[in-house]
């Protein structure tokens, strides 16, 4: 199944408690769309997400964030692991 990073940036509210909190969330979703929301990272600096998600397909993966919490990502990339 294809990986995805998908990018946050400027997340109002981006705390660690917070990000979890959309984090569990996107769990619950998840299955009905074919996605596994792998993990995430915060860069509190900048109030950034990363997500690392595998998924059949980008808009899978916007789904579940669509409807999980609404917090729909800036950016999707393809990435392989190496």
């Amino acid at each position: 199944m294809p990986l995805y990073m998908d990018i946050h940036k400027n997340v109002d509210g981006a705390t660690p408690d917070a990000v979890a909190a959309a984090h569990a969330k996107d769990l619950e979703t998840q299955e009905q769309y074919g996605v596994k929301y792998l993990r995430y990272w915060l860069d509190e600096s900048t109030n950034t997400l990363f997500c690392l998600v595998e998924a059949p397909n980008k808009q899978a993966a916007e789904r579940v964030h669509r409807e999980a919490h609404g917090l729909v990502a800036d950016e999707i990339h393809e990435v392989t692991e190496g």
